[in-house]
């Protein structure tokens, strides 16, 4: 898929502001989800209430994967010839200081930056969540904060991902991607 250099071609200055978030945080998401409606098979995984965290990972994780796909599409567009069309926007960086994000992602786009009341986001759409079987897949929550917890996922399967994130390290971000 080529998304960026589609974009590109039909929008010739357009940009796209990515948001990302190391893999092992993104996979331990889905499985606090799925453990906490364990009743509940969800449409994620074809309403399937077998398998185990490592067979959920490796499902969503491969190439073809809910996560797995639209990473290597990322990775293909950042390091592709449009990548002065992009911004990354890391979730840590959103959530210990999002006015700084939401400066820097008015400043890539050219517009005068509107502030924003970070303390009280409002978002809804239970009843989506609900028809898909996965209650709470897009809660969020009244303010912008980092909130530090533990993984529910065993060590080896965290680690095995670890590494993916190349956007947090300068050496292997290319030249000209934009990361906030």
């Amino acid at each position: 898929m080529r998304v960026v250099p589609a974009i590109a071609r039909l929008f010739p200055d357009a940009k796209v502001i990515a948001c990302v978030r190391e893999l092992p945080w993104v996979i331990d998401n889905i499985e606090r989800l799925v453990q906490r409606n364990v009743f509940s098979p969800s449409s994620i995984f074809n309403y399937s209430a077998g398998g185990t965290v490592y067979t959920r990972a490796n499902g969503v994780a491969s190439a073809d994967g809910m996560v797995g796909a639209p990473c290597h599409a990322l990775k293909q567009a950042c390091f592709g010839a449009q990548k002065d069309r992009l911004l990354l926007v890391q979730y840590e960086t959103l959530t210990t200081d999002p006015a700084k994000t939401m400066h820097a992602i008015y400043d890539f786009i050219g517009e005068p930056a509107f502030e924003h009341d970070f303390d009280h986001v409002d978002y809804d759409v239970t009843e989506f969540d609900e028809r898909a079987g996965t209650p709470g897949l897009h809660t969020v929550r009244g303010t912008v904060k980092a909130e530090p917890r533990a993984s529910l996922l065993p060590p080896d399967l965290f680690n095995r991902f670890v590494n993916d994130a190349f956007w947090r390290d300068p050496q292997r971000i290319p030249e000209g991607l934009q990361v906030v």
